[in-house]
């Protein structure tokens, strides 16, 4: 299968260049992302991606175990009160 060339206008070719540059990826490699989800729904991920490792440096997480905890215990918590409900 042969890959047909692509030519993207230069706001298109910056604003890849520019997203490679925050992700620490290849323009090549962000082209891809790009034409599979958007360029908003990637801009939005790697926006993500950066607040999530400034929490992580600073210390604002929550260990895995401790989330699933107090998920079930809300689940069952609304179990309860359905049952009471019903």
């Amino acid at each position: 299968m042969t890959v047909p060339e692509v030519q993207l206008s230069k706001v298109a070719q910056t604003r890849i260049n520019r997203l490679a540059k925050l992700a620490g990826r290849s323009p090549a490699a962000m082209l891809r992302f790009v034409l599979r989800d958007g360029f908003e729904a990637v801009e939005l991920s790697i926006q993500e991606n950066a607040v999530a490792d400034a929490q992580f440096v600073a210390g604002n997480t929550v260990a895995q175990a401790q989330v699933m905890y107090e998920a079930l215990a809300a689940v069952r918590g609304a179990q309860s009160e359905a049952r009471a409900a019903a």
